[in-house]
């Protein structure tokens, strides 16, 4: 588990609910995937012309980026690519503006969500939002994000996830 502090940050994608039933996720996937090129003009790109970040960004109902409500199981989730702040989503698309936190980073393995939710409880360590899921399209490799601290800063002060 790492830590890494990572500055507000927006993704552009396609929002759904726990309310649109079992399979909801892996259906926002398949959406933006199959129509990844209206949003990829406006993707983040690392020097190297990656893309910054694919995100699973969840909400509880507010859209306060709190916890999903009833242990975990109800909440919002957008499917989707770390964009500028300032780009506006196309047509069928949704952007979400993450707030700033300092996050425990956990490769997305089975079983890694309640693990680390586990040993935070054992710490005495509260989630101070949503977890949310992270691909780096340069490696692959996926990550859980658990916030544990809200910071105040815009995208530049962050790190990347």
């Amino acid at each position: 588990m790492e830590k890494v502090i990572k500055g507000s940050f927006a993704v552009i994608g396609k929002e759904g609910s726990t309310l649109d039933g079992e399979g909801f996720v892996q259906r926002l996937w398949a959406d933006a995937n199959a129509h990844f090129s209206e949003a990829a003009p406006l993707a983040k790109r690392d020097a190297d012309g990656n893309l910054a970040g694919i995100w699973g960004v969840m909400s509880d109902f507010s859209r306060s980026f709190q916890p999903w409500e009833d242990g975990f199981r109800k909440g919002l989730y957008l499917a989707g690519v770390e964009c500028e702040e300032t780009a506006a989503a196309p047509d069928g698309w949704v952007k979400w503006i993450v707030p700033g936190y300092e996050y425990f980073v956990v490769e997305n393995r089975s079983g890694a969500f309640e693990e680390t939710i586990r040993l935070m409880r054992e710490e005495g360590i509260p989630l101070a939002g949503a977890v949310h899921e992270f691909t780096n399209p340069a490696t692959g490799r996926e990550s859980l994000c658990f916030p544990i601290r809200k910071i105040d800063s815009s995208p530049a002060d962050g790190g990347q996830a």
